[in-house]
């Protein structure tokens, strides 16, 4: 809770960014669990930035080092069972219990920069909840040894791990992935997983080593299973942008109307509607024979490398 910042920024055909203006929201002023219509003028410059900001409190989420590991404490790792014994089953029906992740380490991980390295950092996702890692820069074998607790709202969730390669301003490189149902989870065992891609249909390049521990009361796991699941906040990257998808479109206009026009300009000069380009075309022609030869060769080239 407090001010969120936010800053409007904007990019033109040449890649330069240009910040347009900046506006503030004071978070602790908006009403929980509530769709909120904002129209924020934007400092520095015309215009305002229309948002819908909705607050959902997120419990039990939680990042800390291996020295600290919540279930490691006895007490506490007893206090959270008892919170979700079967004596609580109608307790606050929501909270079907918890989830905790060693990130431990990675190995083998493919080289994604001109250096051989890569800097990797790891994303969890489990539902709407989504944390991640540090950086462990120039390094296919690196070690984060944190751990991430999330709260279970839904006993048949999957979580998700991502590993990927930071690149500065750039969107970062994926690495690998792995997709862990929470009922094949075993409780305090460390495992180590074969990174796959995207589709997690193959196997990628490199494992990472992971330990769960996972605390859940099965009453309530059992009635959430009957309950509409959580709308994801976070949706899927679409695999064909329409951008792109208009910009190569157009590229193939501009080339096939090229080839048409050099067709025409060549059957202009052999049928001699005009007698001085004709004459010009292949008096051109006669005088340098080596020129078309190497045009045809560098063409042959660029469509053979395409």
């Amino acid at each position: 809770m407090g001010i969120l910042d936010i800053e409007v920024w904007g990019k033109d055909s040449k890649k330069h960014e240009e910040r347009l203006g900046t506006c503030k929201v004071d978070i602790s002023a908006l009403p929980l669990k509530q769709a909120n219509c904002l129209e924020l003028p934007l400092d520095s410059c015309l215009g305002a930035l229309l948002m819908l900001v909705t607050l959902t409190p997120c419990v039990g989420v939680s990042i800390s080092d291996l020295c600290v590991c919540p279930l490691a404490d006895p007490s506490e790792r007893k206090q959270i069972t008892q919170r979700y014994c079967l004596r609580n089953s109608l307790k606050d029906m929501k909270d079907v219990g918890i989830l905790q992740v060693k990130v431990l380490k990675a190995a083998d991980l493919l080289a994604a920069d001109f250096s051989g390295k890569s800097d990797p950092f790891c994303l969890l996702e489990l539902g709407n909840d989504r944390l991640q890692t540090h950086t462990v820069y120039k390094n296919l074998n690196p070690e984060w040894n944190k751990v991430f607790t999330f709260p279970i709202k839904d006993i048949h969730d999957v979580l998700e791990v991502t590993v990927f390669d930071e690149d500065g301003d750039k969107p970062p490189d994926f690495l690998g992935k792995v997709a862990i149902p929470l009922l094949s989870i075993r409780d305090g065992q460390p495992n180590c997983y074969v990174l796959k891609n995207k589709d997690l249909e193959q196997a990628f390049k490199g494992v990472i080593y992971l330990e769960m521990d996972l605390i859940y009361n099965p009453v309530k796991a059992s009635i959430r299973t009957f309950t509409p699941r959580e709308k994801r906040f976070v949706e899927d990257s679409r695999k064909l942008s329409k951008k792109i998808l208009s910009r190569d479109v157009d590229r193939v206009k501009r080339i096939t109307m090229a080839i048409w026009n050099t067709m025409q300009f060549l059957k202009s000069c052999f049928q001699w509607e005009s007698t001085l380009r004709s004459t010009i075309a292949f008096a051109y022609h006669k005088e340098e024979p080596p020129l078309y030869m190497k045009c045809t060769l560098f063409s042959g080239d660029i469509g053979s490398s395409l």
